[in-house]
């Protein structure tokens, strides 16, 4: 995704991210700046709670076949997934670019896709996987200051 097709706010951040950043702030939830794993074990098992509550509720919309459920889990599934990386400090932005490269290198010689009998895109000769240490690596502090002042109002 370019930077200019991403909805950003002053801080660089998409506005999802800012707006997660926001409510943590507002609720006073942990924003660590640079990335880490270092977490409170209780926390961290939350954070996993909450991925798996809302997988679960994803799963049970899709089986009652509710369009408006479905887009309501898969929205709390994103918004969980920020607050998570904003917990640990992730630039979910910047990984999910990283990702979102590497994916498009899946493609074949012929540049088509290849399925698996499932549906699923596989991997061809091509696939250069994602260099997400080096994206923690080269990370710059997220603002975590500015959450819940005006990072999304620019």
């Amino acid at each position: 995704m370019s930077e200019e097709s991403r909805a950003t706010t002053r801080a660089g951040l998409s506005r999802a991210a800012a707006s997660v950043g926001e409510f943590h702030a507002h609720f006073g939830l942990r924003r660590q700046a640079l990335p880490t794993a270092d977490i409170e074990p209780g926390l961290a098992a939350l954070r996993v709670s909450l991925l798996e509550e809302e997988v679960g509720e994803f799963a049970d919309a899709t089986a009652a076949r509710d369009i408006v459920e479905i887009a309501d889990a898969l929205a709390d599934i994103v918004y969980v997934a920020y607050g998570a990386a904003i917990t640990y400090g992730i630039d979910l932005d910047a990984v999910l670019e990283e990702v979102h490269r590497s994916n498009m290198t899946k493609l074949g010689d012929d540049g088509k896709p290849i399925y698996r009998a499932d549906g699923k895109v596989i991997k061809s000769a091509n696939f250069r996987p994602p260099d997400i240490r080096q994206v923690l690596h080269d990370q710059q502090p997220l603002p975590v200051d500015e959450f819940g002042l005006s990072a999304i109002d620019a």
